[in-house]
């Protein structure tokens, strides 16, 4: 049975942003760097151009201060360099008529003293290990316990989230998203599992939000609300980080989002690359009701549902993640009807172009055939 695609190529206005359709390439970790400078280079220009028919590119995670990094050969925002390698990328894509934003990331705890500046110790909302392991530059580490924050330092956190804005507009970005999803350190201070202090940025659910809310409207005074979204994964345990209670606080994050009038709030709707409908979630609906501007689905998507979600106005726009990795050309496949290629799992993270940007379209493989 033909799957009715229209409405995923209707035109939408994001803010400041005019796209041309409704599909979203969501950030990927992919791990490729220059490794020197963890500055963005020609290939990823050319990775990020071949997925340009995209109605936006969020581009991948991207470290907004060297503490922030945590995991091997991932990019920053905060040198001179890595403004110029992601010009290339902004370049290549505009060219191409794109639309790119980029993704602001600090890691927080899931991080290992091999990552970070002076072998120190990642830092967190509490001192709380987490389980799991950092892929660093000599192979997998166990997680180690992190440092607390200490309350004067997180202005200067939240001062880095504009720097990092500003210096994504100086590279060619179109605007901005904050990651404040999937366990790291934003999402870190909004749950009680990971969130321990008893000072204005613990304990209630207006002071476990005080440090997100704090860092978008740092991002806005930089370079402007229409220029500036959120990412948040409310039912989403990953990175061993959740909440007792997770339907009344992303409620409350999400009305005080909508009330700051970003460009969109990108939700991961159920389990990070899992289940749509967790154990323990809640009906995500709520937030989608709670605001008021464009909002952007993402998990476990295909054409199908993709396509009826939007027609049925539950999404305004859908972020598709592992698809675009092996399909450059996903967006006219989704358009055709075609069948998605498969993934190489082995050359997700790191490495050259062997997995990268030798995917082939459609149109090349019928042509090598």
């Amino acid at each position: 049975m033909s799957v009715n695609v229209a409405p995923l190529f209707e035109p939408l206005e994001v803010g400041a942003l005019s796209l041309r359709n409704r599909i979203v390439m969501a950030p990927l970790t992919r791990s490729r760097a220059d490794h020197a400078t963890l500055a963005p280079t020609a290939l990823h220009a050319e990775y990020y151009a071949q997925r340009a028919s995209a109605g936006l590119i969020i581009a991948e995670a991207t470290q907004i201060m060297p503490e922030g990094q945590g995991y091997a050969w991932t990019p920053g925002i905060h040198s001179d360099a890595q403004i110029a390698g992601w010009k290339l990328v902004t370049d290549a894509v505009h060219a191409k008529g794109g639309r790119i934003v980029l993704q602001l990331w600090h890691v927080g705890r899931i991080s290992h003293r091999d990552l970070q500046p002076g072998g120190k110790l990642p830092v967190a909302p509490s001192a709380v290990k987490p389980e799991g392991q950092a892929f660093t530059t000599t192979g997998f580490k166990d997680l180690e316990t992190p440092r607390a924050l200490d309350i004067d330092e997180i202005p200067g956190i939240v001062a880095q989230y504009a720097r990092a804005a500003e210096n994504a507009v100086k590279a060619g970005f179109d605007g901005v998203e904050v990651h404040g999803a999937n366990g790291y350190l934003l999402d870190q201070f909004l749950r009680d599992k990971t969130n321990k202090r008893e000072d204005a940025y613990g304990g209630s659910i207006e002071n476990r939000a005080r440090f997100l809310l704090e860092a978008t409207e740092a991002a806005i005074g930089a370079i402007g609300r229409e220029r500036v979204g959120v990412r948040l994964s409310p039912v989403s345990a990953v990175n061993d980080c959740d909440d007792s209670n997770p339907e009344p606080l992303f409620t409350y994050v999400t009305e005080k989002l909508s009330a700051l009038g970003i460009a969109y709030l990108h939700v991961i709707e159920g389990k990070t690359g899992g289940d749509r409908a967790p154990e323990g979630g809640f009906d995500l609906s709520v937030l989608r009701k709670a605001f008021k501007g464009v909002y952007m689905g993402n998990n476990g998507y295909d054409a199908e549902l993709a396509a009826r979600r939007v027609a049925d106005g539950e999404v305004d726009l859908v972020a598709f993640g592992r698809p675009f990795i092996s399909n450059p050309d996903l967006v006219e496949r989704i358009r055709d009807g075609a069948a998605f290629a498969p993934i190489d799992q082995a050359t997700l993270y790191g490495g050259d172009a062997k997995g990268y940007t030798d995917y082939p379209t459609r149109e090349q493989a019928s042509a090598a055939a």
